[in-house]
């Protein structure tokens, strides 16, 4: 699994119409050791990927443009685009949306407010 490189720094695109959460975010992922890239909707977030594919995407549900759930089936149409892992972050809490964002490609699901330890931990189970 490892690259040989044990300082490979894993990149993660944030995607949140909200600067204060992008930030919250970028904060807690940098702490985590990721190079952070930001965006604010499902569209900057592809232009983003197909310039440059990140290790792992902080997704939100409700945005302009393109929302999150659109982006991720357009993500995981891309060449490439099955790579990064997915972790929605969203007040979207009820089952039916955890389904269809499982089954739009997610891999996690985090619930607002998020903290440092849950960010972590759910990176953790999906191997980053």
């Amino acid at each position: 699994m490892p690259d040989g490189s044990p300082l490979s720094v894993k990149t993660c695109l944030v995607v949140d119409d909200s600067r204060v959460i992008r930030k919250v975010a970028r904060r807690i992922l940098e702490d985590l050791g990721f190079e952070i890239a930001e965006a604010a909707d499902g569209m900057e977030a592809l232009a983003w990927c197909r310039a440059a594919m990140p290790d792992a995407i902080l997704l939100d549900w409700n945005m302009p443009v393109m929302g999150g759930l659109e982006f991720l089936r357009k993500l995981r149409a891309e060449p490439g685009g099955d790579a990064p892992v997915v972790v929605f972050c969203t007040v979207e809490n009820d089952v039916a949306h955890i389904e269809e964002a499982l089954e739009a490609g997610a891999d996690e699901y985090i619930m607002k407010p998020f903290d440092g330890d849950i960010i972590e931990s759910k990176f953790a189970e999906v191997g980053l």
